[in-house]
């Protein structure tokens, strides 16, 4: 059991669960991660030697989201072993280290948004698809993306520092929401846009769904399969969506079910970003190609050792 106490009146109570535990999900974590960057590399490998794929704007919001997850994978892959192994760092580190997690979290459903309506531009407005979806106008998306969902945290970080007293700065904690929630203002914020962004993200989706399989009613194979990846689009956004349980769930059951942070982390912040090369890249023929070639190629080597 560990005790944090902050200048703001506030003492924090955490317990951690036995060794052999955290071990055991530190160890899943890792292995879920190498299999992630591994496929990650094949698909970034595909993505950066092919100059057609590099101009397609489905290719590189697609290229984005996996960077953006694999970047949040990391560092709160080391957040959680912190925390986990009780290591702290001083309150302005955990400020900043913290807020990229924070910000990618909202950034995985704005791309998976984008990526709908790219499928339904290509599918309800194909004459307009060549002049909407473009590379540039797709780099323009992502800035916008990171705009909108820096925001929020950097008025989480103005909420904090307004809140606490200037020698708090001073402490060492362990980083996590726990030990940087300290006003009503913050929790606001964090609950405002999340709602908003998912309850938008979900509309969009919703609606991308149903103008392309209407159309696929009418039209090829392409349109349908357009309207199944739109759905997958769906199906991950509410993955996302489970995480809200987290906050319900480490605030009521925590003194009860000390290990529910690592369930937490592993199952429903890690496990559907995990999945994305996967997915995408089965499903997708360019990358699909690229990986059954790539294998293909590494078992006809080792053969040929033999």
């Amino acid at each position: 059991m560990n005790s944090t106490e902050l200048n703001t009146g506030i003492t924090l109570i955490i317990t951690y669960p036995g060794w052999l535990f955290r071990v055991t999900i530190s160890f899943l974590m890792t292995l879920f991660f190498i299999i992630f960057v591994y496929f990650t590399i094949i698909i970034l490998n595909v993505f950066f030697t092919t100059p057609q794929v590099r101009e397609t704007a489905r290719y590189i919001l697609f290229i984005h989201m996996l960077l953006n997850d694999l970047v949040y994978l990391l560092i709160s892959f080391m957040l959680f072993t912190f925390s986990g192994y009780n290591i702290r760092v001083t309150v302005p580190i955990c400020l900043v280290i913290s807020s990229f997690p924070g910000c990618m979290f909202r950034i995985t459903p704005y791309n998976l948004a984008l990526m709908s309506l790219e499928r339904y531009t290509a599918i309800c407005h194909p004459l307009r698809y060549a002049e909407l979806c473009t590379a540039q106008r797709s780099g323009l998306a992502i800035v916008y993306m990171w705009t909108v969902g820096t925001i929020p945290e950097l008025s989480n970080v103005i909420a904090y520092c307004c809140s606490v007293d200037p020698r708090t700065f001073n402490l060492n904690v362990i980083c996590d929401w726990r030990s940087l929630t300290v006003s009503n203002a913050q929790v606001v914020i964090k609950t405002f846009t999340d709602i908003l962004s998912f309850s938008m993200v979900g509309l969009i989706i919703a609606y991308t769904y149903v103008k392309v399989m209407l159309v696929a009613r009418r039209m090829d194979s392409k349109a349908s399969k357009a309207g199944k990846t739109v759905l997958l689009h769906g199906f991950q956004l509410l993955l996302s969506m489970l995480s809200f349980t987290t906050t319900l769930t480490e605030t009521y059951l925590m003194t009860y079910f000390t290990f529910l942070p690592y369930i937490n982390f592993f199952l429903v912040m890690s496990l559907p970003r995990f999945v994305s090369p996967l997915i995408y890249g089965i499903r997708d023929e360019v990358f699909g190609k690229a990986m059954r070639k790539f294998h293909l190629g590494r078992m006809l080597s080792l053969c040929s050792r033999k």
